[in-house]
């Protein structure tokens, strides 16, 4: 195996970012925003190559998250083979998935013309092409900004998820009910996807969670178009199929630290929030403006 030392490895990154930010614009309608950390034995390589091969018109921005392996130059490897849908993105030091996420989306929405833009974990717990298909229905239903995947076990569908939820996931989920003030199902699914015109409102500023950025995502919603903005602009999309890779339960100091990040986040949104400006409410029509 050849080794590439630390210098010219940097060199040949910037190089490459250079020669694609100049490279021919090709017109992606859709957008995916996949964070990686240290995925180097565990990236799908073959699954997202096969996808971006028969999908041209979705771009796939890959976010190296400052791995420590060898994942920068996997993902490189995936963009030399489909250079026309692959776009990475290397962020040198670990900012965490909410950072990760954050950078794409605005790196998507700086540099290409995508109408939807999201995200989908790396793991692919859900695969891109049902991400694909949420895109598609959306467009169906134009007077919604966002859709979201949802876990929902139902007939027919092949969702493989612990059924044996702790006593602590349910009074987290019923908190985060509270909190946004509407029954959503489902807030922590990886999949997501947002008109372009969103993306300002929703990822400028940083998230004030590693964690919870997803029901962040919601209360900046909220404060930017008023209360009833999830039951108005937000569509729940129930998958088909939802593959839960490793164990998501939750640890014995999650248990302590997301309700108080919880009760943080309702204080930041819902109390130290002012009173919406004349242009705050002019603005909500921009979430029911279609794409």
């Amino acid at each position: 195996m050849l080794t590439v030392d630390t210098q010219f490895s940097s060199q040949l990154n910037q190089l490459l970012e250079v020669a694609w930010q100049h490279k021919p614009e090709v017109q992606h309608q859709y957008a995916i925003i996949v964070p990686c950390y240290n995925e180097e034995k565990r990236f799908a390589y073959n699954e997202f190559k096969n996808f971006a091969l028969a999908h041209p018109e979705v771009l796939l921005c890959l976010v190296n998250d400052g791995s420590k392996d060898r994942t920068l130059a996997v993902l490189r490897g995936l963009q030399t083979e489909c250079p026309a849908n692959v776009s990475v993105l290397n962020m040198e030091k670990n900012g965490g998935k909410a950072e990760a996420v954050r950078q794409g989306m605005l790196s998507v929405y700086r540099n290409f013309e995508s109408k939807l833009i999201g995200f989908l974990d790396a793991d692919l717990a859900t695969v891109p092409e049902e991400w694909l298909q949420m895109a598609k229905f959306k467009e169906s239903y134009p007077q919604y900004g966002a859709i979201v995947g949802s876990r929902i076990q139902r007939l027919g569908a092949a969702i493989n998820r612990d059924d044996s939820r702790s006593f602590a996931s349910k009074m987290i989920k019923k908190i985060i009910k509270t909190i946004l003030k509407t029954n959503f199902q489902d807030t922590q699914c990886g999949a997501k996807i947002f008109q372009r015109n969103l993306v300002p409102f929703l990822f400028k500023a940083p998230f004030q969670t590693p964690w919870l950025f997803d029901v962040e995502i919601f209360l900046r919603l909220q404060e930017k178009f008023g209360k009833t903005s999830l039951q108005r602009g937000v569509l729940e999309y129930p998958l088909l199929q939802w593959t839960e890779v490793g164990d998501s339960r939750l640890k014995l100091k999650d248990t302590i630290r997301i309700p108080l990040q919880l009760l943080g986040l309702y204080h930041h949104y819902h109390i130290k929030s002012k009173p919406k400006s004349f242009y705050s409410i002019q603005s909500k029509k921009i979430l029911i403006q279609p794409v």
